[in-house]
């Protein structure tokens, strides 16, 4: 039987992946992808670009309860139905669209999950196939809570295709995805539980800053259960009973609807790395500075899969396949090397974040200034009634320039981009402060945060 052959195989159709594929064609190299789910990866279909859809309907929310009786006099009521309607004009054209831009680009496709047979050797929809490179951009699925009663669990894709809310949730873990969605179904109605096994929410980020968004949360209903365990979810007649240990004590809650947002890992035990030499770890599949697999050289990986040691954010994943790209086209000569990369959380109000925490710059032994204040008072929130805006900012004293900056604001998404041009540009606190941006504007702010 005769083997197809490939310059280049992708496998992942996400924003990496796709990438790496057009960038491979347009060089006149044959090229393959596949994927086990509809073409065009997580992002824009079940993570980032509907979420931000689903939150902006919250957003509405808020600042008509804000300006309640300041103008405003009645709350809009959220129609589920015609969300999700809405929501899926953005969805529901990737798949097709991301096929005919592949077929146009001369890319030849496989709808399931490769297995390696070798170092460059594949199995997939029951052909062999060759290939001198393979590249491996998977992304990331949800972790498997290893629990009794874990099939009753949903998934952050399942909360993409609720017809309707139920009254109430839990969610178990308090990380990105957990707190957005928690924030959603707040908003909409939804009775809400947030299970944590560490003491707060949000882990990574600033503990000064994250208080703030505890408080916010609790204020619109949330409810949170932290220092506590899921052991076990059970199935009653009409709800789910969601058993936990709090403090060496076991307790429960009953709820309609379960989501497992404790996390996500490297979606990698379909691929068979083993049978192709390909070295993987806890953060995905092992690369050097290249992103080439440290056993396995004919194998590169980028985005969410690879143990880059870079966040697993959409923007990351496309500076990695920009990298891989390169290093498949002209041979290994352009290395990973990540600037300062911000974080948003899109609660309301929203928590942004870039470079070093307080406790970071410490331990780095830096000579460094903090800043921490609450700034409700601000003209930004005063104007549409937002109780909460506090900032946390640390400076490097010796050289004048930030270290890292945190926020918590409704406009935080944007301010922190700003930050990102002061930090990549290793501009002084006192150069920022001499620039003249537009007023009145949240991006202005950053000048009094330094």
């Amino acid at each position: 039987m005769a083997f197809k052959e490939y310059d280049v195989f992708v496998i992942g159709t996400g924003t990496a992946g796709k990438t790496v594929a057009y960038d491979c064609a347009a060089e006149g190299m044959k090229v393959a992808i596949a994927d086990n789910r509809e073409f065009g990866g997580t992002c824009s279909q079940r993570g980032c670009d509907p979420k931000k859809v689903l939150v902006g309907f919250t957003e509405a929310i808020h600042l008509s309860e804000n300006l309640k009786g300041n103008g405003i006099t009645s709350i809009p009521k959220i129609d589920w139905r015609d969300v999700q309607k809405f929501k899926s004009k953005f969805t529901d054209a990737v798949p097709a669209a991301t096929e005919r831009d592949l077929r146009k680009a001369g890319i030849s496709m496989y709808h399931q999950s490769p297995k390696f047979l070798d170092d460059n050797t594949l199995s997939v929809e029951g052909k062999t196939v060759k290939a001198k490179k393979i590249v491996i951009a998977t992304g990331q699925k949800p972790m498997e809570l290893k629990i009794p009663g874990r099939d009753y669990l949903k998934i952050s894709d399942d909360f993409f295709e609720l017809e309707k809310l139920p009254e109430n949730m839990v969610f178990v873990g308090a990380g990105y995805i957990g707190m957005e969605f928690a924030h959603i179904a707040a908003r909409c109605g939804v009775k809400v539980t947030v299970i944590e096994f560490s003491d707060r929410p949000l882990g990574p980020f600033e503990a000064d800053i994250v208080q703030h968004l505890t408080k916010a949360s609790e204020e619109i209903g949330i409810k949170f259960i932290f220092n506590a365990k899921v052991t076990e979810v059970a199935k009653l007649q009409k709800n789910y009973r969601v058993l936990y240990d709090k403090n060496g004590k076991k307790d429960s809650v009953d709820t309609r609807m379960v989501f497992n947002t404790a996390g996500r890992v490297p979606a990698i035990d379909e691929l068979d790395l083993e049978k192709g030499n390909v070295a993987f770890e806890k953060g995905g599949v092992s690369v050097n500075e290249f992103l080439q697999n440290t056993t396995n050289k004919s194998v590169y990986a980028c985005g969410d899969v690879a143990a880059s040691g870079s966040l697993p954010l959409t923007p990351t994943s496309s500076q990695e396949a920009r990298v891989v790209s390169l290093n498949i086209r002209n041979g290994n000569n352009t290395k990973m090397d990540f600037p300062p990369v911000p974080s948003v959380v899109f609660t309301i109000p929203q928590l942004a974040a870039i470079g070093m925490t307080e406790d970071e710059a410490k331990e780095k032994g830096y000579n460094y200034e903090v800043e921490y204040k609450s700034v409700p008072q601000w003209f930004n929130a005063k104007r549409v009634n937002d109780k909460i805006y506090a900032y946390k900012t640390i400076v490097d004293k010796d050289r004048d320039i930030v270290l890292g900056a945190h926020i918590i604001a409704s406009g935080a998404g944007e301010m922190i981009n700003l930050f990102v041009l002061a930090i990549c540009g290793k501009l002084t606190t006192e150069s920022l402060k001499a620039m003249i941006f537009a007023y009145p504007t949240w991006g202005n702010d950053i000048k009094g945060m330094v």
